[in-house]
């Protein structure tokens, strides 16, 4: 196990073991106990009580945060009815029709989100093998296989992001960066949770939210108090 260095250990020092903290404290502890030197990402995980071997139980899809989240998201669009200038305009990076799923695994490490329309992911598809595993493959659940592209990029450009449970019923997020307001982060988390909380499968017994914490990209986490409610 690697060595905590010295400004780790006073991070860690600063919140209290065990304790469990009003979302606007915890938030602003996360800001004071980042130890990265550069402006690093304020993230949340909200563990969930979700049996994710029952597909009705997997939550997935996306969100307009309503500060943003700070992050830049390198898009391509897949779309061979767009003027590729106009998709550039909205915001895309990468732009192409048929021919251009050829060269998307060449493009892998300069992309984080794909955008395509219905008519479009049959010849998409054969690439699942390769996409799905870094979760790029474009899903209409999430927003990005869809007719209104245009619409999509900007929405997506100005801050809208993709959720989705891991096979532990965790959902992790960044919501912000360190040097945010603290206000605008805590929008933003509470948004989540309004989200998830309406996303409730019928069919989860007990406490839906089980636990709740937020932290810097490079920082311990902070549980926050839970309102169930």
């Amino acid at each position: 196990m690697a060595k905590l260095n010295k400004k780790m250990k006073k991070a860690i020092d600063l919140v209290e073991k065990n304790k469990v903290y009003p979302l606007d404290e915890a938030v602003k502890l996360a800001q004071k106990t980042s130890c990265s030197k550069f402006d690093g990402s304020i993230d949340v995980a909200i563990k969930l009580n979700l049996d994710t071997t029952k597909v009705e139980q997997q939550l997935r899809g996306s969100i307009s945060l309503p500060n943003g989240n700070g992050k830049k998201v390198s898009i391509l669009v897949i779309d061979d009815s767009i003027n590729p200038e106009q998709a550039k305009k909205a915001g895309a990076d990468y732009c192409g029709g048929a021919d251009i799923i050829q060269d998307v695994e060449k493009m892998i490490s300069k992309i984080n989100l794909i955008i395509t329309t219905p008519k479009m992911m049959p010849q998409l598809a054969r690439l699942g093998k390769v996409l799905g595993p870094r979760g790029l493959m474009p899903n209409p659940k999430t927003g990005t296989v869809t007719n209104d592209v245009l619409s999509t990029i900007e929405e997506f450009k100005k801050g809208r992001t993709e959720y989705r449970t891991d096979s532990y019923g965790n959902i992790h997020m960044c919501v912000g960066k360190v040097s945010n307001d603290s206000s605008k982060i805590v929008e933003n988390i509470e948004a989540l949770i309004s989200l998830i909380k309406a996303k409730k499968p019928s069919t989860v017994k007990g406490q839906y939210i089980q636990n709740i914490s937020v932290s810097a990209t490079m920082g311990p986490g902070i549980k926050v108090l839970i309102n169930n409610n």
